[in-house]
């Protein structure tokens, strides 16, 4: 079962640090399956494993602000995780979950998951690797591949501050057709679902995901 989130603060730069040895384990063949929920409780903007910091970020906010601009290991574009985003990662092994070869399909099945474990009217899947309510934001998601092990990182946005997206983050030049174009704190919605609910039925969701395995076994 996944890990609570942690109750002190450590840093973005912690959580992902131990988001890599999960995904090493599995890489290494140690685990099949692995999983963690955590969140930071003070500002951090996160780019993507190829973002480019002058590009994606007003830099100088974050200098002036004192909040950290990190790298995660997995795709995507930079995000703003704080108080009120619960950020999740999943680790699976490649040759036990033949569905999860194709990109698109696994972002299609896990997000299904996801969605239908919230119980939250209205959830809906967007621009491939979304979750939104009525057109806005509450989830964006990004995966990594290696040789065994896929990971999966998310963020579900129960209540989360939208203005400190539109401080720290430039609009992105490439949005989803869902977003029409508006910025930041007109497209980040939230959940408004309490975090120990939010914390069960994801957990729920993630370990029904590592229990099915579509088609036999694999070899590595």
């Amino acid at each position: 079962m996944p890990q609570n989130p942690a109750k002190h603060d450590r840093t973005a730069v912690e959580h992902l640090a131990e988001d890599w040895q999960l995904f090493q384990q599995v890489e290494e063949g140690a685990a099949d399956y692995l999983s963690r929920l955590w969140e930071v409780h003070t500002p951090a903007v996160v780019l993507g494993r190829f973002g480019t910091a002058t590009e994606e970020v007003f830099e100088a906010r974050c200098e002036r602000d004192a909040v950290p601009v990190v790298r995660r290991f997995s795709g995507g574009g930079a995000v703003v995780l704080g108080p009120g985003c619960l950020n999740f990662s999943a680790v699976f092994a490649l040759p036990r979950h033949a569905e999860f070869l194709d990109v698109s399909r696994s972002f299609k099945l896990l997000l299904g998951r996801i969605a239908a474990a919230l119980a939250v009217e209205g959830v809906t899947i967007e621009g491939g690797t979304d979750l939104a309510i009525g057109g806005r934001k509450v989830s964006g998601n990004a995966q990594r591949r290696g040789r065994r092990a896929l990971i999966h990182h998310g963020t579900l946005l129960y209540d989360f501050d939208p203005m400190l997206a539109a401080r720290y983050l430039r609009e992105p030049g490439r949005q989803p057709g869902y977003r029409r174009r508006r910025p930041h704190h007109d497209f980040i919605g939230a959940l408004r679902v309490p975090r120990d609910l939010l914390t069960e039925r994801l957990s729920t969701a993630l370990a029904d995901a590592a229990a099915f395995a579509a088609g036999p076994l694999m070899h590595a």
